[in-house]
């Protein structure tokens, strides 16, 4: 048996893990968890945990069961983070360190004998310009907002304790997840869902910044693959340097918008109202754009070939559903 737990197990990524967990074969004998500060009414059915992840205590009863493999999703986003800067340190560092110490002691109350695998969900946010035409893998990580500098510090806790030997943990950093099904969330990022996402469902969309804007993107369904590729990867493999650059689309806002107009037509398109943003402007200003992930790739990950097959993907897998 698998002890399997899901911090943020509650969200739309952790949703699409727990379902990619419990319909397939991945994890055949699987004991899964899900932890968070609430749950959608027609989740993933299993065992679910209410609480704060914030909280010093809540990481050390998660750990007392010694799962096997640890999935953290749990955070704010980028655009609460900017905002509330004490609650964005709070959630998205310290959490990370109160787990990280809870598994620490767990490891030498065994003896040595407990090192789960631990799966950290990064951000591209941990990079900052001036960038290259495109980010290869040996690229500075330079955070230009506190939600990266947030994650740039779990990724540098995360490789101290692996090295260490207390877990075996890896960082992966997501592109922008696209198209996120539900409502809009308060990441700076989620207009580029939005545009998409709303639209296909007859609604207007708001796009706050230029159609030139260009970013990095993977689907929902991509995101629940890496992680559980992650979850069983063969961590020699990355001699050390335990985070991850993960493939994607790069492409513009512009581009986004043929792929809506070629997939639902004009009526979708003009859906979309330009209103321009200066807050989330700025934020997006200092994103990443490209990447050559060529690690990621070589190790197996894998995401969508063009952004018409991430709205595919979203059509398949939430819009008809």
């Amino acid at each position: 048996m698998t002890k399997i737990l899901i911090l943020g197990g509650g969200g739309m990524v952790g949703q699409k893990l727990a379902h990619r967990i419990t319909t397939t074969n991945i994890f055949p004998d699987a004991d899964l968890t899900l932890f968070d500060r609430a749950f959608p009414s027609d989740g993933v059915q299993a065992k679910s945990v209410i609480g704060n992840i914030a909280n010093p205590a809540t990481a050390q009863g998660l750990i007392a069961a010694r799962p096997d493999v640890i999935f953290h999703l749990a955070a704010i986003v980028s655009g609460q983070a900017e905002a509330e800067f004490d609650l964005g340190w709070d959630v998205n560092m310290m959490a990370m360190w109160h787990l990280l110490t809870a598994l620490k002691d767990e490891h030498d109350a065994s003896s040595g004998t407990y090192r789960p695998r631990v799966v950290f969900t990064s951000s591209i946010a941990v990079y900052g310009g001036p960038y290259p035409d495109k980010i290869d893998d040996t690229f500075l990580s330079a955070p230009q907002t506190s939600y990266g500098a947030q994650k740039a510090a779990c990724e540098l806790m995360l490789s101290d304790f692996s090295r260490k030997g207390f877990i075996d943990g890896l960082s992966l950093r997501l592109p922008t997840i696209c198209v996120r099904p539900g409502k809009a969330n308060a990441a700076a990022s989620s207009f580029f869902s939005g545009i998409i996402r709303e639209p296909l469902n007859g609604v207007e969309a708001i796009l706050p910044v230029a159609d030139t804007v260009r970013h990095w993107h993977a689907s929902p369904r991509a995101a629940a693959t890496f992680l559980t590729h992650a979850a069983m990867l063969d961590t020699d493999l990355l001699q050390g340097r335990r985070a991850l650059n993960l493939p994607g689309i790069s492409c513009t806002v512009g581009e986004q918008i043929e792929a809506l107009r070629s997939a639902a037509g004009q009526k979708a398109v003009d859906l979309i109202k330009h209103q321009p943003d200066e807050v989330i402007m700025k934020i997006v200003d200092g994103w990443p754009r490209d990447f050559a992930p060529e690690r990621a790739i070589a190790l197996g990950f894998q995401a969508e070939s063009s952004f018409d097959e991430i709205i595919r993907v979203y059509i398949e897998d939430d819009l008809n559903a």
